[in-house]
């Protein structure tokens, strides 16, 4: 039996129609329709959804699993939302809002421009250095996260860099005197 998949799903304030194998969800953040394998069904038991396998098969466990978690985040997304914070650490680095856009200065000869993807909702602090994100969805959040702290990856003598507020950053000793 599948630790994870037993586990029920609150739903917050989504509301949830459950038509056979598919899922169909709608908060005040987004709304959308999520298929099950045939291998798992899907119960309303008070405030919360339920998953059950149908049948027990060698995938059973981590399929169960697997897609409890993911129709979790897609029912927690539509209710509350997902926040990730990026921090910039460097002298003179910062990023700048252009409409939807970012640009930002790292430290290159150049500036960088980068399209945040719709669905991301992205705030600067007054400094420049501390990137709030937000989004409905947990994956597309974290990809462009990701894509934010690969512009400049954390250097390991100095720390400066790019990369999610609460990251622990390996440093390295630098050259000891003699």
């Amino acid at each position: 039996m599948s630790k994870i998949g037993r586990r029920p799903i609150p739903l917050n304030g989504v509301t949830v129609e459950i038509k056979g194998a598919v899922v169909e969800y709608k908060g005040k953040n987004a709304q959308g329709v999520y298929e099950l394998p045939d291998l798992l069904q899907a119960q309303l038991v008070e405030d919360a959804v339920v998953l059950a396998p149908s049948r027990v098969t060698s995938d059973t466990n981590r399929l169960w699993g697997l897609h409890r978690a993911l129709l979790a985040n897609k029912i927690k997304g539509a209710g509350l939302g997902f926040e990730k914070k990026v921090t910039i650490v460097g002298l003179g680095f910062k990023a700048v809002k252009k409409g939807n856009d970012l640009e930002f200065s790292l430290g290159f000869s150049h500036k960088i421009d980068f399209a945040v993807p719709t669905g991301v909702k992205i705030e600067i602090d007054k400094t420049g250095q501390l990137l709030t994100a937000w989004s409905s969805d947990k994956e597309l959040l974290g990809h462009c996260c990701s894509q934010i702290c690969a512009l400049r990856p954390p250097e390991p003598y100095k720390g400066t860099g790019v990369y999610l507020l609460g990251q622990k950053i390996r440093r390295k000793a630098g050259k000891a005197k003699s």
